[in-house]
This record gives structure tokens, sequence and C-alpha cells, in this order.
């Protein structure tokens, strides 16, 4: 018991003796700590420039701006790195940041030392200072082969060039596989055109010769052949008239006289002509919007579109089916509106022709809105039925779309901005055959071409008006003039030499603010319509002009001035 008594102590002791001697080594350690950063026993480097103030000026000014540049480059380093967070090694920028900024405490220490003599501090700066000096060293010397492999400036430049060029060619080449698509569809436009109008001359001219021929002999039998002559003849000009007419709508120039509607009340309007037209093997359903929103177009022109959508769809099932006519109001949105050119968001009313026809495939409906393109066998369409559709949205500020499955049946939407204004007074669509004959009214004619001038003078003739006529503005001016007080109307053309018609009318109102005016075009181009549409207020005559359509304009323009007065 005694012995492991003594053992015990023995090993206390043991342990109390290192505990002991641990001590005195940490003392120690401490003590050469202190003595490291111990100031008193060493004299400051001031001494060494015995307090020289000059070259202790030197000394100061040269460490503070070499410290004070030293702490900005990182500042400036890290910025450059966070604003260009793509460029390749980065980190690098970090780590050289870290060694300027380590060079600039060493500075900074050396002022600090002129005075006070912490150099055990001033060591433990620079020893850090080495540390990241080497570091840095390190991790750049295996960067030089991948930054060797960075193009150089004069590369890039080259390289820059290149694009350049292959972008210029590649915009060549675009704008001449696009001058040649323009060059091929004008030649396909230009060959239908001639096609067609050489197929109506041919019916104008023939028949004229027919006449001619028939007048000559002089007989009963003779007259009836002239007038059949005289009919076709007619006829002709009529298809060729609606030929221009479509051209222009296609190519948005036809003039528009706009008028706030509701779709449901045109296609109402001439419901009872689409059962005619369509026949009884097909079946009409129709589909009207009862909230229906107001739209701004003209409605003559919206009534020739549908037209054209039904006689298409009629065609495309030639062994009966259904046709479906729906109007609705839709919010087009931004996807939508970016996949058609020139249509913005907004709300619309969409009017959509459908039949459960042949359809067609997607190269085909690729196609059908092009001018003379024509799924139709020869002598069976004129292909501009799509076009002037196509026309007729986009000038009204729209859109038209067509779908199609092949074997399943096509679907044509017109899309029309939708209008807050109140709807104007509805014309009547279709018409009859009544003529209506003048009150010996005075009516100013200017017209520059000879041929189409003897016609409106002979025809309004005929009506019962009274006619002075003109070949261009001034001689116009000089009737007005010398007939003052006397001229109730102004029918004139809107493209003539020197003055146009629009400034004739403007010229002559000013004298007379009472006169009204009937303009007659062609092509107006723009001189009474602004991006094709009418302005509001001025009455237009679409050549050529019909002896009904011409009557029946004059009277009512006339016969509001009779009520008025």
């Amino acid at each position: 018991m005694d012995f492991e008594l003594v053992v015990n102590v023995m090993e206390l002791a043991e342990h109390i003796d290192q505990i002991t001697t641990r001590g005195r080594e940490e003392v120690k350690m401490w003590e050469k700590i202190r003595l490291f950063f111990d100031t008193s026993a060493f004299s400051p480097h001031g001494i060494c420039l015995l307090w020289e103030p000059e070259l202790l000026t030197v000394h100061v000014v040269s460490d503070a701006v070499i410290a004070l540049s030293y702490f900005s480059i990182p500042f400036a380093l890290a910025y450059f790195v966070y604003r260009r967070r793509d460029v390749e090694f980065g980190w690098i920028f970090w780590a050289f940041a870290l060694f300027i900024m380590a060079c600039g405490f060493t500075h900074a220490f050396a002022i600090y030392t002129l005075w006070i003599p912490a150099y055990g501090l001033e060591g433990v700066i620079k020893a850090a200072t080495a540390i990241a000096s080497v570091l840095t060293a390190v991790l750049i010397w295996p960067l030089i082969p991948k930054v060797l492999a960075l193009p150089s400036p004069g590369q890039l430049r080259l390289a820059h060039a290149m694009l350049e060029a292959e972008s210029r060619q590649r915009r060549e080449t675009e704008a001449l596989f696009s001058h040649t698509q323009k060059m091929e569809t004008i030649g396909q436009l230009t060959g239908g055109i001639a096609h067609d109008f050489n197929n109506l001359l041919m019916v104008i001219s023939g028949n004229l010769e027919i006449a001619d021929r028939a007048l000559a002999r002089g007989s009963e039998a003779s007259y009836d052949r002239i007038r059949k002559a005289i009919e076709s003849a007619r006829q002709g000009s009529q298809r060729a008239a609606t030929l221009t007419q479509r051209l222009l709508a296609f190519a948005r120039k036809q003039p528009f006289d706009t008028k706030v509607i509701n779709v449901n009340q045109v296609v109402a309007s001439i419901e009872e002509f689409i059962v005619r037209t369509v026949g009884e093997s097909i079946k009409m359903e129709m589909a009207p919007d009862a909230t229906l929103w107001n739209t701004e177009t003209d409605p003559h022109q919206l009534e020739a579109a549908l037209l054209n959508l039904i006689v298409n769809a009629r065609d495309a099932m030639p062994s009966g089916g259904q046709l479906t006519i729906e109007t609705a109001n839709v919010y087009v949105d931004r996807q939508f509106a970016g996949q058609h050119l020139d249509l913005t968001p907004g709300p619309y009313v969409v009017i959509s022709v459908t039949d459960t026809g042949m359809g067609m495939d997607q190269p085909t409906v690729e196609h059908a809105f092009e001018p003379f393109f024509s799924t139709k066998s020869i002598g069976q369409g004129t292909g501009l039925g799509l076009s002037q559709v196509y026309g007729f949205a986009k000038q009204s500020g729209g859109v038209a779309t067509i779908g199609s499955v092949l074997g399943k049946g096509t679907c044509v939407s017109i899309y029309l901005p939708r209008t807050e204004l109140p709807l104007d007074a509805q014309p009547a669509f279709l018409e009859t055959a009544h003529i209506e004959i003048g009150n010996g009214e005075t009516i100013l004619v200017a017209e520059d071409d000879n041929d189409v001038r003897n016609y409106i003078v002979e025809t309004l003739n005929e009506l019962g008006y009274t006619v002075l006529e003109a070949c261009d503005a001034e001689q116009a001016v000089e009737m007005f003039e010398a007939h003052r007080g006397a001229i109730d109307l102004l029918l004139t053309d809107v493209i003539m030499p020197g003055k146009n018609g629009r400034i004739l009318s403007d010229e002559l109102r000013r004298s007379n603010e009472k006169l009204r005016v009937i303009f007659m075009t062609g092509y107006s181009r723009d001189v009474i319509t602004h991006d094709g549409r009418l302005e509001r207020g001025l009455e237009l005559l679409q050549k050529p002009v019909t002896q009904k359509g011409l009557a029946d304009k004059l009277k009512a323009i006339l016969g509001k001035k009779t009520e008025g007065s």
C-alpha cells in the first residue's frame, strides 16, 4: 500500500514538472514575441537620416504617393472584374490586387518606421508581401501559355474584318436573292396582267368590230347583233375594271371611302345574295357575335372581300359541303402581332369564312395571297381574289390569315381594328336598275383625257344636266369665273397636268363655299387620301365610271344640296 502511494506521488511530481517546463517554454516564447515587436531597444530610421527635414520629406512623400497608388490599383482591378465578369482568368486579377495591396502596406510602414522603430511588425508585413508575391508568380507562370493562345488585337481586327466581309457578302447574296424573288413576282404579275387584259381587250375590240359590221348592214337582225356585241363589250370592260380594282387593292392603293360599320349588318345585307351564289348543295351557317364591336373601313370593299372568299369556298366544294361565316371580338396579343408585319396589339373584329372543301397543303398556303396565284383550272379564276382580301385587310389597318388542311377545308379570317366611334348611316349594298335623272343642274367637268371627258359630257347630257367642260385646272378656273354662281357641282379628275383636282377644288371653294365636288380617279396617289383612306367629307367616283354609278352619285350629292338649301 505504501509502495503504490510512493509511485503515485512520483507520477504526480513528474506531471507537475512537465507542466512547469511547458509553462517556462511558453513564457520564453511570449517573451521572444514581445522582444520581436519591442520598439524600445531599437532606433527609428530617422536617426539614419540624421533627422534631416529634406531627406525625411523626400522619403515620406515618395512612400506616401507609392502607397496611395498601390492602394488604388486593387480597387480599379476589382471594379474591372466586377463589370466584366465574362473576362477569362478573372481570379488572377484578384491575386494581383492582393499582392499590390501588400506592397502598399510595406511603403506605408516605411513612413511609420522613420519615427517608430516597429521593425517586427514591418517584418511581418514584408513576409506577407513575400508570400503574396510568390503565390502570384506561381499562379502566373502556368497561365502564360494560355494567355499566349489568346488572339492578339491584330488577330481580333483581322477576324472582325473577315466577319464583316462575310456579313457583307451574305447581305449581298440575300439582296440578290430578294431581287430575284421580286423579279419573279413582277414577271408573274406582269404575265398575269398581260394575259387577262389581252383577253379583255379582245372581247371589247372584237365585239365593237361585230357591232360596226352589223351597223353597216343595217337590217333588224343586225341591230340585235349590235345590242349583243355592245353588251359583251360592256361586260368585258367591267371585268377589266374589276381586275384593276383588285390590283389596286392588293397594292393597298385602292381609295377607301371609310365608314364606321357593324360587320354583322354588312353580312346580313348580302346574305340572300350569298345563298344564291353558293347554291343548294352547300349548307350555309351564320354565326354572328351579338355583341360585335364597330370597325372603320370601306363597306363596299368589305363586301367585295367577303364575296371573293365565298366564291372561293364554293369552288372548293364542287360536291357540296358546309360554309360557315362567323364574326367575333378578339384581343390581339404581342405574340400574334409579332408574326404579322405592321399589326399592333389591341382589340379587333374578326370575320372568318370556313369551308369543308378540298383544302390546301402548306406550300400552297404560303403562296395563297400572292397575285395571280391560283389553284383553280386555267380560265376559272384570275388569281386575284385572295390578294384583294389581303390588300383590303392591310389597308384597313388589320391583317388576313389563312389556315387549311388538305382534304379537310380552309378558314380565312379578316382582322379589322375596333373603333369606339358611333355607327355611320349605312349605304345600300344591293344596287337597283333605276337610273336617276337630273333637273338641269349645271356641272363643270375637268378631265384631261379627251375620250374620257367626251364620254362623261355625253352621259351627263343624257341624264338631263347642263355641262361645262375643261381640259385642265386652268381652263376650269376660267369657266368657273365666266359662269360664277351658275355652277352647282364640280366633277374633276384627281390627277391632271399642272394643278391636280384637289388644288382646283380648294381654289374654287374659296370663291364659293357651297360648291359641291366629286372626284374621279383610277389611282389617286394619296392626293385625296391619307394611307389609302379617303378624307372625310370628300366624294369619290372610282374609274371606270358607269352611267348608273354617275347618276346615283350626282343625285345623292345634289339631293343633299336641295335638302340643305
